[in-house]
């Protein structure tokens, strides 16, 4: 889980938030386990998304969709 380096930089409902959106987004690119590169690099641009004030987590899905659309 990559966000668990991240438990003492947030407070436990936002790394909540954070963990779903990561797992949302592991399903809908389909990254499994073994893809920890991709998977690291997914959490990295998350948790970038969200300390520069995208709170809610529909808007947090929905910008980093767009984003690898882009």
């Amino acid at each position: 889980m990559p966000l668990q380096h991240y438990s003492g930089v947030f407070d436990p409902a936002d790394l909540d938030l954070l963990q779903r959106v990561f797992d949302q987004l592991c399903v809908e690119r389909r990254l499994a386990e073994k893809d920890k590169e991709q998977r690291e690099d997914l959490a990295t641009e998350i948790v970038g998304v969200f300390q520069n004030g995208t709170r809610d987590e529909a808007d947090l899905l929905q910008a980093v969709s767009q984003r690898r659309r882009a």
